[in-house]
């Protein structure tokens, strides 16, 4: 399949010179002696952070013995494929990672992320996204606010096109957390529910009862491409939500791997269903932690474990006798937890107190 994505033509592209120069046995050094170049260009260059000068292909080719003029066309046309990089308008609000994962969502032919606090920018409405961008950006400009706004907006078109596949795994935490208000999350679920109804797009959940799984590191998304010779592209999103590119191909597996266990653990029919009853139920306010407790508010007394009888030590008064194991005793007020006083009422706290 022919490449036309500037975003794979530059993957592709540093793919093939990288494979150049080791089966040459050069060293990224040596290369970049003989281009009169800094070390630190090629790296950027094979790391697919920077793009490659038109011009810059046919003296790399010498470099690494290339004389196939075909091979060499080839490479001069994915240079200058690869200059016309989509969203680099909005360069100076990510980072070069970031930028390259925005480059090649737009080119994936499919698409597997797992989301485990907040949704993923393709699904999210916008109304949630201020919301979720207000805690923390409340320092960023309102202008700067409506820029990522407008660049999440303007990726979620891949969306609309059935020709790529998404499949989307999400912790419950995410479909149960009101963001925004209550307002806000139930039309973020219908719109969740709208989307899983979609025949290539696949919303899937993790449900609380499964207790620990493979995701607890954190969201992942990774992307597969049509085109021959083309690897997985794997980014990984840290405690800080800063994305990273990972290179390996090795790592990529571990964790297309990780996606598929997480896919067999989720709820898979009827989401749309459960999506919209949750909605309605957001829209009550019956689905809050808190409702649980009653309108006293939550008891945590109740749930603590009982104490068991700790022996005590020698006090002025002697020896004191041992007390019955008995788990709880009734008394006036009801029952009480904790072992039950001893022959002849409480000792006076100030002759025996735990600090003798």
């Amino acid at each position: 399949m022919p490449v036309k994505s500037a975003a794979l033509l530059r993957l592709r592209l540093r793919t093939e010179l990288r494979k150049a120069r080791m089966a040459a046995g050069l060293t990224q050094r040596e290369v970049a002696d003989r281009m009169e170049w800094s070390p630190s260009e090629l790296i950027r260059i094979e790391a697919g952070e920077v793009g490659i000068s038109v011009n810059d292909p046919r003296p790399l080719a010498t470099a690494y013995g290339i004389t196939d003029r075909r091979k060499l066309e080839e490479l001069l046309d994915m240079a200058r494929g690869s200059r016309r990089m989509p969203f680099t308008e909005y360069r100076d609000l990510y980072s070069k990672d970031f930028m390259q994962r925005l480059a090649l969502e737009s080119a994936a032919s499919a698409h597997r992320q797992f989301g485990s606090l907040l949704l993923p920018s393709l699904l999210q409405t916008e109304e949630y996204m201020r919301a979720v961008i207000g805690t923390y950006g409340k320092d960023m400009s309102e202008e700067s606010v409506d820029r990522i706004v407008e660049s999440r907006l303007a990726r979620q078109e891949v969306l609309e096109g059935e020709e790529r596949e998404f499949s989307f795994v999400l912790d419950e935490s995410v479909v149960r957390r009101v963001t925004g208000g209550r307002g806000v999350m139930r039309a973020q679920l219908e719109r969740l529910a709208e989307l899983s109804a979609r025949p290539h797009v696949a919303i899937r959940i993790l449900p609380f009862s499964i207790g620990a799984h493979p995701g607890v590191q954190g969201p992942f998304t990774l992307f597969e491409f049509q085109a021959e010779g083309m690897e997985d592209a794997l980014f990984i999103e840290d405690s800080r939500g800063l994305t990273t590119a990972s290179t390996s191909a090795e790592e990529a597996r571990q964790y297309l791997e990780r996606f598929w266990e997480l896919e067999d653990l989720s709820l898979k029919d009827g989401v749309d269903v459960v999506l919209r009853r949750l909605a309605e139920r957001i829209a009550e306010g019956g689905d809050e932690l808190e409702g649980l407790y009653g309108r006293r508010g939550p008891r945590p007394w109740l749930e603590m474990p009982m104490r068991r009888h700790r022996r005590r030590r020698p006090c002025r008064m002697g020896l004191l006798p041992p007390l019955p194991r008995r788990s709880a005793v009734r008394s006036p007020y009801g029952v009480v937890r904790g072992p039950p006083p001893p022959p002849g009422g409480l000792h006076p706290p100030s002759l025996c107190s735990p600090h003798d």
